[in-house]
């Protein structure tokens, strides 16, 4: 991608040092690299600063390369300390791991800040290694001053870093280069004859998007946070239809003019949603910090009434800046892809 070298996720050196640290608790040789499986089916090798036996387990470290990328936790130790324990697999946060303390993320309450996918990656790493109960202890020393410089502490998210990572791949970030590569994508559909293309911000929508619809390979394009360079390719091109499908936790910046959703680029949409909630629902809402979390204190009910509004309000800004040239429907899902709400005719991707 425009000479830009890529590295890995928190998630996938957390799990490679996890895998090493099994390894060792285990009694197999451990040697200065260890082959990990990502969520995708292939597989790489991450190379381990230490391996080493605790005197009620083991320890391994991995310094995360997240290449050219301008990741805060670029040079940063990930460090997987594992013990025996009952039951399946327990993970536990270290020094400069956070902890979740508000509702609306994809992990209640309590629970350590290792997202589900990272979780998946670890699972199927020690998995490779030992069927057995462990205790999984994920430790970033630099973590807590890392945090500082993230959306963590507006999130609810304190005493360190998240550990994060859909694919275990980090894609270096280059505005150019992704709307480059994102042009691309969107040309190779219309190549293929798609004529109803669906833009989803990234791997969570087109999972949920190719679970919800009936859609070719092709089909699906990633907008990442780059909606208006996308939606100007759209009406630049010969389509009949566009399905737009995400999490309003980016789409709803949509209405409010910003249309590059990056988290430095933008503005939070919370106070918007909330103020459709309560005119939409007339009744008050209660506090969140995110919008997963306005639609997590409501009814199923209630839900489908915001979503299907808030799912009005983007078909009407997305319908203008694309000039009317196509039909136009508009899906959101929440953070495990059910479908919270929508707007327009979908019959075209059903």
């Amino acid at each position: 991608m425009g000479g830009l070298q890529g590295g890995y996720t928190t998630g996938a050196c957390a799990a490679a040092a996890a895998k090493a640290a099994a390894g060792l608790l285990c009694g197999y040789p451990v040697g200065v690299a260890v082959t990990i499986p990502l969520p995708d089916g292939s597989h790489v090798s991450l190379p381990l600063v230490y391996v080493r036996a605790l005197h009620d387990g083991a320890e391994a470290a991995v310094c995360k390369n997240a290449g050219d990328d301008p990741d805060v936790t670029d040079g940063a130790l990930i460090i997987a300390r594992l013990s025996w324990d009952e039951g399946d697999l327990r993970f536990c946060a270290g020094e400069g791991v956070g902890i979740v303390t508000k509702p609306g993320l994809a992990l209640p309450p309590g629970e350590p800040a290792i997202n589900p996918g990272p979780r998946r990656m670890i699972e199927a790493a020690v998995r490779e290694v030992t069927d057995r109960g462990l205790r999984i202890t994920i430790a970033i020393p630099d973590g807590t001053e890392l945090a500082a410089r993230t959306f963590n502490p507006r999130l609810g998210i304190v005493g360190g870093i998240s550990v994060l990572g859909t694919t275990g791949r980090v894609r270096p970030f280059s505005l150019e280069a992704v709307r480059k590569t994102m042009e691309c994508a969107y040309n190779v559909a219309l190549a293929s004859g798609v004529r109803h293309p669906v833009l989803v911000p990234g791997h969570i929508g087109e999972r949920a998007a190719r679970r919800h619809f009936q859609l070719t390979a092709e089909q699906v394009v990633e907008a990442g946070n780059e909606w208006g360079s996308m939606i100007d390719l759209a009406s630049r091109r010969h389509i009949q239809g566009l399905l737009v499908l995400g999490h309003p936790g980016k789409l709803a910046k949509l209405p409010l003019g910003h249309w590059d959703t990056h988290s430095s680029r933008s503005v939070s949409p919370v106070p918007s949603v909330r103020e459709l909630a309560r005119r939409v629902l007339k009744q008050p809402v209660a506090e969140a910090t995110t919008v997963e979390g306005v639609f997590a204190d409501l009814t199923t009910e209630h839900q489908k009434s915001l979503g299907d509004a808030l799912a009005r309000s983007i078909q009407v800004a997305i319908g203008h800046r694309l000039g009317y040239r196509a039909s136009l429907a508009i899906v959101l899902i929440n953070l495990a892809g059910d479908q919270l709400g929508s707007s327009g005719d979908l019959t075209p991707w059903l």
